[in-house]
C-alpha cells in the first residue's frame, strides 16, 4: 500500500477528530482551565514534551491554562540521598523544616523552571511562581485526624490579583509551597493547591494528571474505571479511598462544590491525555460533577 493511499485512509478519521473537538474549543474559549501536573507526565522525557505542547495548544485556541505542579518523586529521591526519613499520611508528606527546604529546592529551583522553559520552547511565554510570590498562597498548618504532619499547610487564601495579572499575558506555572502569616514556609499538597486555585479563579475546569486511569471501583467490581461521578457519591466513597488518590478526589469534590463546573482525574501516562479528556465526547478519565 502506498504512502499516499495510507494518508487518504487516515484523513477521514483525523477530520472527524478535529470536528469532534470543535464544539469544545468553542465552548471553552476564554475559559480558565487549571491543570495539576505531576506523576509520570513530569518524569518521562517524551510525556514532558507532549504536555508542554498540549498546554501551548490550549493557549493558542483561546483558553487560559494555569499549571499547578508537584514533584513528589523528585523530592523523595533527594530526601533518600540525604538520608532523610520519608513518610506519608493519607497521601500527604510528613514535613519538618528540613523537608520543606528540600521541597522548595526541588519544586521552585528545579521543577518550576524546567516546566517554564519547556512551555516557552514550544511557543508560549510562561512565568514561574510559588505560593510565596506576591503572597499568592496564605496557608495554615494542616491537621489530619490526630496526626501532626509538621510543616504541611492547607491554603486559606489565594491572591487571584497576582494570578490574573500574570495570566493576562503569560501561562502561570505554580509550585505548591506557601507561607503562613508569620512567614514560615509550608509544603502544600499539589492536588489541594490546584483545587484551591481553580476555586479562587472561578475556573471552568480543573484537571488532575495521575499515574492510573482515573478513579477505579473497588476490587469486587474488578477495579473498573469510574468514568463519571458526583460530589455526593464521593461523600460516600471517600472513606474507602487512601493513598495519593484521596487528596485528588477531595480536591475534586471541594472544587465542584465551590463553583468549578467539573473536575477530571486522567492518566498522565497517556500522551495527550489532557486533550483527549477535554476535547472528545468519551474522554479517558474520571469526571466529577457537582
Amino acid at each position: 500500500m502506498s504512502a499516499e493511499l495510507r494518508a487518504e485512509e487516515l484523513r477521514p478519521r483525523e477530520v472527524a477528530t478535529l470536528l469532534e473537538a470543535l464544539p469544545y474549543i468553542r465552548d471553552f474559549h476564554g475559559r480558565t482551565i487549571v491543570i495539576k501536573y505531576g506523576g509520570a507526565a513530569m518524569t518521562d522525557p517524551g510525556l514532558r514534551e507532549e504536555f508542554a505542547r498540549d498546554v501551548v495548544l490550549l493557549k493558542y485556541v483561546g483558553m487560559n491554562p494555569v499549571v499547578v505542579h508537584g514533584g513528589g518523586p523528585d523530592i523523595t529521591r533527594y530526601m533518600e540521598r540525604l538520608g532523610m526519613k520519608v513518610e506519608f499520611v493519607e497521601g500527604l508528606r510528613v514535613s519538618d523544616e528540613e523537608t520543606v527546604e528540600v521541597a522548595k529546592m526541588v519544586l521552585v529551583g528545579k521543577q518550576n523552571k524546567d516546566i517554564v522553559l519547556r512551555i516557552s520552547r514550544h511557543g508560549q511565554a510562561a512565568v514561574g511562581l510559588c505560593g510565596d510570590d506576591g503572597a499568592l498562597f496564605r496557608v495554615r498548618k494542616a491537621i489530619v485526624g490526630d496526626r501532626d504532619l509538621g510543616f504541611v499547610g492547607e491554603i486559606e487564601h489565594v491572591d487571584v490579583g497576582v494570578l490574573n495579572h500574570v495570566a493576562a499575558d503569560y501561562i502561570p506555572v505554580i509550585a505548591s509551597v506557601g507561607a503562613d502569616g508569620e512567614g514560615f514556609s509550608y509544603n502544600v499538597n499539589a492536588d489541594t493547591a490546584a483545587g484551591a486555585v481553580a476555586e479562587a479563579l472561578g475556573a471552568h475546569k480543573v484537571v488532575f494528571l495521575t499515574d492510573v486511569e482515573g478513579w477505579l471501583s473497588d476490587p469486587p467490581d474488578a477495579a473498573t474505571l469510574i468514568s463519571e461521578t458526583s460530589a455526593e457519591e464521593l461523600d460516600i466513597a471517600l472513606g474507602r479511598v487512601s493513598g495519593g488518590m484521596r487528596p485528588k478526589l477531595e480536591a475534586c469534590r471541594h472544587a465542584v462544590r465551590s463553583g468549578v463546573s467539573s473536575a477530571h482525574v486522567v492518566d498522565g501516562r497517556v500522551a495527550h491525555s489532557l486533550l483527549l479528556e477535554l476535547f472528545t465526547d468519551e474522554g479517558i478519565g474520571t469526571k466529577v460533577c457537582p
